[in-house]
């Protein structure tokens, strides 16, 4: 567990929770799954005790649930916030997923000799992290290690004793346990919105291998999961969305205590930066949309091209067919067992009967390219 005070221009980290609830500033107490599911009820006495708010038992319950999905609760002395971060699933040390690049594909391919797609899509893991909104506290419960809460944690540690020093780059200490959750969230969306180049490229691989037609495709279970995991990341962005719509009216329905503009500009600002939080899992959601759009594009397009070739085969199929057919008739009918048949005992009949065989062949192209059945299409100049 991590304890930081955080005051207008001052943060403080200290190992113990503080007996009195602080007047000035707020608290951040960041713990883990593993330290709240040891003791969950010493956990809860412990933030009451630091904060005097009570945590309810379902909201305990749900902050060490592992497959909690996004959601937002809230109760007349604390708002609840449960979002589901990037967490891959063959590392733990980490918010941001194995992203396979091109030079990792082509590596692939030249050890095994054979075409691999990429793994972008193939490990699109989550794990909750959940907050406690309390008037003078934020509290947050995740999984032992986050990349997100690290960098936050050590930009803080940054600004330990600087009280009479400008802060760096404009930057400033967040003003409420809101601002800091919000700040959070967005650094967990953003790691979204990184998913997109790899994600495109990846869709880039897929769309090419379909349509190549040097190479049948066949890597069709991929495909599927790669279906799957963009209909997971949907459903994960709708679900994050909700829950930053219900935070957002909880915002805008906060009481006003004390000085009214002060309380309007500070709600002003969490207005703005949640709905630039919203506005980034939207562009996430929409992305993902596009992707699985054009998957289904690119398979139509696939089939649409086997079909094609398929019809381009059975054409020249049916051309040769239709040649040989008369040619057929000919040989079946001088194959006949009769004593007597005509041009049999003729010394010319052969040739007559082979130069009649080529005339009906050039008869018959010449028919087929006038009805047009022989023209294959122009390739592109380039």
């Amino acid at each position: 567990m991590d304890i930081f005070l955080i005051g207008d221009n001052q943060v403080t980290q200290t190992s113990e929770l503080p007996s009195v609830v602080p007047s000035q500033g707020f608290l951040w107490i960041d713990t883990t799954h593993e330290e709240v599911a040891a003791d969950p009820e010493g956990w809860r006495d412990m933030i009451a005790a630091a904060t005097g708010t009570q945590i309810y038992d379902p909201h305990l319950v749900d902050a060490i649930n592992p497959a909690h999905p996004s959601y937002f609760d809230s109760t007349q002395d604390y708002g609840m916030v449960v979002f589901r971060k990037l967490s891959p699933r063959d590392s733990s040390n980490s918010d941001t997923p194995p992203v396979a690049t091109v030079e990792d594909s082509s590596s692939a391919v030249a050890e095994s000799g054979k075409r691999k797609p990429a793994a972008a899509l193939s490990d699109l893991s989550t794990q909750p992290i959940t907050f406690f909104l309390m008037g003078n506290a934020l509290v947050t419960v995740h999984e032992h290690h986050s990349r997100t809460i690290s960098a936050v944690r050590s930009r803080l540690l940054g600004y330990a004793n600087k009280s009479s020093k400008p802060l760096h780059n404009g930057a400033r200490l967040p003003n409420s346990p809101e601002d800091l959750m919000l700040r959070l969230l967005n650094a967990m969306v953003d790691k979204y919105l990184e998913l997109r180049q790899p994600l495109t490229s990846q869709l880039d691989r897929w769309q090419r291998a379909l349509l190549d037609p040097a190479r049948p495709f066949k890597d069709w279970v991929r495909l599927l999961d790669a279906r799957i995991e963009l209909r997971k990341l949907e459903s994960l962005c709708e679900e994050q969305h909700d829950a930053m719509q219900e935070l957002r009216d909880y915002f805008v329905d906060m009481d006003d205590d004390g000085d009214g503009v002060t309380i309007s500009r500070a709600r002003d600002l969490l207005l703005v930066r949640i709905h630039d939080v919203m506005e980034h899992i939207t562009r996430v959601l929409n992305h993902a949309s596009r992707l699985e759009s054009s998957i289904e594009s690119a398979v139509q397009i696939h089939f649409s091209a086997v079909a094609h070739r398929t019809n381009e085969i059975m054409r020249t199929l049916t051309v040769i067919t239709a040649l040989f057919m008369p040619l057929t008739l000919i040989t079946g009918i001088f194959g006949m067992n009769f004593a007597v048949m005509p041009l049999l005992q003729n010394k010319t009949g052969f040739w007559l009967t082979m130069i009649s065989m080529v005339l009906i062949v050039i008869g018959m192209l010449a028919f087929f390219r006038r009805r047009r059945y022989l023209e294959s299409p122009r390739p592109e100049r380039r």
